[in-house]
């Protein structure tokens, strides 16, 4: 710091307020400094900075997500990451794989690094980890999924609400087998999801009888080889709600296969990576995930600056963006 100091023609207290990202220095002489930084390849020493800083900040966060190559969780972490950098705080992230050890693991290591906060998916309601990170005293937000503890800030979309309306927008079009496909269903988002497909056929008088459900999915594969064997089944489905992205993949690769992706319903929860420039287009429930990230990241600096109002249950907006797969008709019988 001192040689940076030297380059910059500056004094050493210059150099720290703007490596620190700190008010009250001139456009012109941070320049200087960050050329001289570059000059001599400075690196922050953030750990030992941590112990002069006020509260022991590292200016580092914590994100755990479902998994960094999920396109939903990508958009999470992608958020979250721009808000940070923006304020010269940098992010730790991790996969969670909806492991419950993993989560723990992961959450360990955010610990040991000394993140100044953590935003969290969960695999389970009520993480045994808990204790430990409230007692440091870390502002904590979950993403997606809401654990069971009331007095911490979670960011999600109203997974029943909208799974509800995408079952009732294949009703509409005439359905009534119509098949879901979903996640494990000790996953909270997965349970949710269920109960609004079962909501939208009890409110339309339809037996679940006539509308198979397969769960315990978790990826494209098992979705393709469920919603084809159910196709191949003597009353197969004629419509079909697959409850997350990657289960919507599958299911239209299941329906490519047999060919019958004009004549068989689809309604995905999520979007997905070219769903408008297939043939038809998938017609999806959109959540917001970058703002979902936004609120998550901005609710841990909210903390960070000393808000203590009470714990806030944000719930971001979804959408039905109609394609065409959502639209077809089943075939007269």
């Amino acid at each position: 710091m001192k040689q940076v100091a030297a380059l910059a023609g500056v004094g050493i207290k210059t150099v720290s307020r703007v490596v620190n990202h700190e008010a009250n220095v001139a456009p012109a002489t941070a320049s200087r400094v960050w050329d001289a930084v570059r000059a001599l390849d400075y690196h922050v020493d953030l750990q030992a900075g941590s112990l002069r800083r006020a509260g022991g900040r590292t200016r580092t966060l914590g994100l755990l997500v479902s998994s960094v190559d999920n396109p939903f969780a990508g958009a999470i972490h992608r958020a979250v990451e721009d808000a940070a950098v923006e304020r010269g705080v940098s992010v730790f992230t991790s996969s969670l794989d909806d492991d419950p050890l993993r989560e723990a693991y992961a959450v360990s290591a955010f610990l040991q690094r000394r993140v100044d906060g953590l935003i969290l998916t969960t695999a389970s309601p009520r993480p045994q980890y808990l204790g430990a990170v409230l007692q440091r005293g870390l502002p904590v937000v979950y993403v997606d999924r809401k654990p069971v503890d009331e007095t911490l800030d979670a960011v999600t979309s109203d997974n029943r609400a909208a799974a509800e309306l995408a079952t009732a927008h294949l009703i509409s079009h005439g359905h009534r087998r119509i098949a879901l496909l979903a996640d494990r269903l000790d996953i909270g988002t997965a349970r949710e999801r269920q109960r609004g497909f079962l909501d939208a056929l009890g409110h339309a008088g339809i037996s679940t009888t006539l509308a198979p459900m397969v769960t315990e999915l978790h990826d494209a594969a098992s979705a393709q080889v469920a919603l084809a064997r159910l196709l191949a089944s003597e009353a197969p489905p004629t419509a079909v709600f697959s409850a997350q992205n990657l289960i919507t993949v599958g299911a239209l690769h299941a329906l490519r296969v047999a060919g019958l992706q004009h004549a068989v319903a689809l309604v995905g929860f999520d979007d997905i990576p070219l769903a408008d420039l297939v043939e038809p287009g998938v017609t999806v429930i959109a959540q917001d995930p970058q703002q979902i990230g936004r609120v998550a990241v901005e609710r841990v600096f909210a903390r960070l600056e000393g808000d203590t109002s009470p714990a806030r249950h944000t719930i971001t907006p979804t959408k039905l963006i109609p394609r065409g797969s959502g639209e077809i008709a089943p075939a007269a019988e």
